[in-house]
């Protein structure tokens, strides 16, 4: 053999080796050429003793004979060992040594698992270093696996946080529609990902006054929602004010150019009906024009108003009225519906969302939002690139 101060691999920390070996001599030859070599070491003489150790506690590697006392030629003892340790940790190196080995037992060994294979009488240099490098590989090995655990329990806490926003912005977004006598009001909210950038609402502000709100934020996902439940305390906190739309809209241009980051901004159409004069009041800030649906089929768009939200501190805002008459239908939307695309890259458009609703005039406001999302859903194989919010009200 050669001595035991022979050339080393220097590994950072103490490598944890369990040596198996049934001749009590070979178990202190080698503990001791390990130990010089920096090694902490643990023997067993069986293989019931090797599986309680690791049972116990980890190991970088495992040095261990093939033949024990049961079986003394075939290593068919050790080849069953194999197998068990592998299965109370797939990732430890097995290193097998014998006195008895032959090519047909060497590759079975390594069939199983085995990262290398050492026959008696071993020499010393390069048993070290066979053992350094598996030990080396493993750790590199266990820190990938570790790495990907970590990975997989922070997604699934992700997973699991988006789920709850999800629950919390529905709960915000899915207050019940008010009564208001000679109306009937109706709306949903689809986003694209887990959360989204879609606002729709309708609430009373005193026993008169009614708001109806739909906005959209620049983007989608997290960012967009985290912008958009501001956007809908800032709304609340301005419109029980009994403020005017244009008003409101003002408020709200300056408190999100103030806290808003660079790029991002917010389209928004806010409108309050008088419940008693059936007469709507809105501004319309850079949002999709709604369409107000007149029985006879003509359609009125509400686009008055001014620029974004968010974008320019000193924007203003005109306002817009028009009266509400039975038989009125008025259709609030974000463009994830209106710009659905199919597969030949067409989008569904304004265009095919008024037609769609001229066609389907007969239907009540909750039938007509779903059918709306079935057509839309099947024209873009249910693809929606961005969120997409309805609100239909109808004038009774």
């Amino acid at each position: 053999m050669i001595g035991l101060h022979s050339a080393r691999t220097v590994i950072p920390l103490l490598p944890r080796t369990l040596i198996a070996d049934d001749e009590p001599d070979i178990l202190t030859a080698l503990r001791l050429l390990l130990k010089s070599e920096g090694h902490q070491t643990e023997t067993a003489s069986s293989p019931a003793g090797v599986l309680e150790a690791i049972t116990r506690s980890q190991f970088d590697v495992v040095l261990m004979d093939l033949n024990y006392a049961r079986d003394t030629t075939s290593g068919r003892e050790g080849l069953d060992l194999i197998s068990r340790i592998h299965a109370l940790d797939p990732l430890l190196p097995i290193i097998v040594m014998t006195a008895w080995g032959s090519v047909d037992l060497a590759v079975e060994t390594m069939r199983r698992g085995v990262r290398d294979f050492v026959q008696k009488p071993w020499d010393n240099s390069r048993l070290l270093q066979t053992l350094n490098r598996q030990v080396k590989q493993a750790r590199v090995r266990r820190t990938v696996q570790d790495r990907q655990a970590k990975d997989h329990q922070t997604e699934l806490q992700l997973k699991r946080e988006l789920v709850e926003a999800r629950e919390l912005q529905e709960s915000l977004l899915s207050e019940s529609m008010p009564a208001l006598p000679g109306f009937q009001i109706t709306a949903r909210w689809q986003p694209a990902t887990t959360v989204g950038g879609d606002y729709v609402a309708a609430f009373k502000i005193n026993e008169r006054l009614a708001a109806v709100c739909v906005a959209d934020v620049v983007g989608k996902g997290l960012p967009a929602a985290f912008l958009m439940s501001n956007f809908q305390a800032a709304l609340k906190s301005a419109a029980v004010e009994d403020l005017s739309p244009s008003v409101v809209c003002t408020r709200l241009n300056r408190l999100l150019s103030a806290n808003t980051p660079l790029h991002k901004f917010v389209t928004a159409f806010y409108g309050v009906i008088d419940v008693a004069e059936r007469a709507l009041a809105f501004t319309n800030a850079g949002h999709n024009a709604p369409l107000l649906l007149r029985e006879n089929g003509n359609c009125v768009r509400l686009e008055c108003g001014g620029s974004v939200l968010g974008a320019f501190d000193d924007a203003a805002y005109n306002e817009g009225e028009v009266k509400l008459q039975s038989g009125d239908r008025l259709v609030l939307f974000t463009d994830g519906l209106t710009e659905a695309m199919n597969d030949q890259g067409e989008l569904f458009g304004e265009a095919g969302l008024l037609e769609l609703l001229r066609e389907n005039m007969e239907l009540g406001p909750f039938d007509l939002q779903e059918h709306l999302f079935k057509s839309v859903g099947t024209f873009c194989n249910n693809e929606f690139e961005d969120d997409a919010t309805l609100m239909v009200l109808d004038v009774e």
